[in-house]
């Protein structure tokens, strides 16, 4: 058998005898293919499957009766990850030029994969530039072209394509050092990085994000964005510059690139304009694939939304603004990470941020710049902890102090002595509602004395995602309000509502979130409960009787005002 398709006279060899002698070609038309094929130098399978009438001939069946007919395996190139490929094996232009895909190296054999089997010039060049035997695995002949183009295609041109031609990076600009080190080396070009980067954090920017995560897997690389507390992907880019990318985010955010091994923080700004900056908190992991990169969004413009839209009912908005404005005592936001603590406690800031006001913070790290307010940096490292900077405020005259977490013992002592002493301290902790708060102080070792003298108010807060402005009307039983929490004499009057999706929300529905509040301010009822040791849930019991809503009613409020539906807040609290 002729080692090439070709047309010598009435004689057909190779694939196009093949499905003649099965059937499913005429020769006459099957000889005419050829002749085309001879002519421009191209195979047999491109003229056939270029033609109208071929006849009902497909790629899948040309490539079963190839594999059938010239006893090879077929396989099915859609189960094929492309990144997880070899991909110098074979020459990138003969991988081209001859549609052969190497898929696997055991030993001193080769599996490629091929179309047409009976191209066996092809096959000796694979089996000369490789030094290996060539084992044959049959595809089709479409899937096998797309393959070979996204394989023969540079990261730099994929990367391009994500981009896109109309990205101009004159729009921002990241104020750090532009330079790369040349020993990371890759088969990526700075630019298209660069551009790749910078998009990136536009899109985030542009879509709402709260943080970017770039991840590396061993046949994978993709890219996240959180957006309303959900991480929804947003690229895939090529696996080649994994640690090109990764050198890029180090050298921009001013962190040390030739240190892989351990965990570093660092930050990056970015300016859109001149009027607009956004602040980058940097996070890298090293993973098994490589090293994973967080990036959070710092937007300094969520601290000057003001308390009126950060969600809380009138009477909860009173209460928090009549504590913040006493002149001492202790004001404690508590919840899960990522329920919006850092923003409340910057929104009363900016409420409390006047020219003869001295306010001092504690943060690690600092979230948001504010001017006019001096913010410290924890670095435990270097000795300077919470309770280090709390000491060192108390000598500088504060008259407002915000911890950002109150951590130990140490910590909580301190604070505590500060609010006794004259100071309004505002501070966040990790529980999970208002009472339990009070009682996770008594398990940290504070005094009951100590805690009833000093805090003023707990507020709890979860955040739910709004309704988009594509929300409809939906029915929901009686049976199913009460179970949710809605007391029979709120059943009537609203109208629930359920998300639907359209372009605006990304089809999730959703745009948006709403703070859901618990405030308990710490009466003398309370204060007396505290020293006699009660429980969480006997103070609990005791403030709900005295007008206190928990979470789960306050979530129940925003559905009936329309902002949320009913699923999203019996996901984000409980009974």
């Amino acid at each position: 058998m002729a080692a090439v398709t070709q047309f010598a006279g009435a004689a057909l060899t190779g694939l196009a005898r093949a499905l003649v002698q099965q059937g499913k070609l005429r020769p006459d038309r099957a000889e005419a293919l050829a002749r085309q094929a001879a002519q421009s130098k191209t195979q047999f399978l491109d003229a056939l499957l270029a033609a109208q009438d071929r006849e009902g001939l497909d790629a899948r069946e040309i490539a079963r009766i190839a594999a059938q007919t010239f006893g090879h395996p077929l396989l099915d190139l859609d189960a094929i990850v492309p990144d997880a490929l070899p991909k110098d094996l074979i020459d990138r232009k003969l991988v081209s030029s001859l549609r052969v895909l190497a898929l696997a190296k055991r030993g001193n054999k080769i599996t490629v994969a091929v179309s047409d089997p009976t191209n066996l010039p092809a096959l000796d060049q694979v089996k000369f530039q490789t030094q290996l035997t060539p084992e044959i695995v049959v595809v089709e002949h479409t899937k096998l072209l797309g393959l070979t183009q996204s394989f023969t295609q540079s990261a730099s041109q994929k990367l391009d394509d994500l981009v896109g031609a109309d990205f101009n990076m004159d729009d921002l600009l990241v104020e750090a050092s532009d330079e790369l080190p040349e020993e990371t080396g890759g088969e990526v070009d700075d630019a298209p990085v660069v551009r790749f980067l910078q998009k990136l954090l536009l899109d985030a920017i542009n879509e709402g994000a709260s943080d970017l995560h770039f991840e590396p897997y061993e046949k994978s690389y993709r890219v996240r964005f959180r957006v309303d507390g959900q991480l929804r992907e947003v690229a895939q880019p090529p696996l080649a510059i994994r640690d090109r990318l990764s050198a890029r985010v180090k050298v921009i955010s001013k962190l040390d690139i030739s240190e892989k091994r351990v965990p570093q923080d660092g930050r990056l700004k970015l300016a859109l304009g001149a009027q607009r900056a956004i602040d980058f908190r940097v996070s890298t992991l090293p993973t098994q694939y490589g090293e994973k990169i967080v990036m959070r969004v710092l937007d300094s413009a969520q601290a000057k939304i003001g308390v009126d839209a950060l969600g809380f009912e009138p009477e909860q908005k009173e209460t928090l603004l009549r504590a913040i404005r006493q002149p001492w005592g202790m004001v404690l936001v508590t919840g899960p990470t990522g329920s919006g603590k850092t923003v409340t406690l910057y929104s009363c800031l900016s409420i409390l941020n006047q020219p003869g006001v001295n306010i001092s913070t504690a943060e690690d790290p600092i979230e948001i710049q504010l001017a006019g307010i001096n913010q410290v940096n924890i670095n435990d490292k270097a000795g300077l902890t919470f309770a280090t900077a709390l000491r060192a405020f108390l000598r500088q005259d504060p008259d407002i102090v915000m911890v950002g977490e109150v951590r130990d013992l140490e910590t909580a002592d301190i604070a505590i002595k500060a609010a006794q002493t004259g100071h309004m301290v505002l501070s966040t902790l990790h529980t999970n509602d208002a009472p339990t708060t009070v009682t996770r102080l008594v398990n940290m070792g504070v005094a009951p004395y100590n805690i009833v003298s000093s805090v003023i108010l707990v507020v709890a807060q979860r955040l739910a995602r709004k309704l988009c402005t594509c929300k409809q009307p939906t029915e929901l039983s009686k049976d199913v309000l009460q179970a949710a929490g809605f007391p029979a004499h709120e059943l009537g009057g609203w109208v629930p509502y359920k998300p639907v999706g359209c372009d605006r929300c990304r089809g999730s529905g959703y745009k948006g979130r709403v703070g859901i509040f618990e405030v308990m301010p710490i009466t003398e009822a309370v204060q007396d409960l505290v020293m006699g040791g009660a429980s969480a849930s006997k103070i609990a019991r005791h403030v709900r009787e005295h007008g206190v809503i928990g979470l789960r009613q306050s979530g129940l409020s925003k559905v009936r005002q329309g902002l949320t539906s009913l699923e999203e807040v019996l996901g984000c609290t409980n009974d």
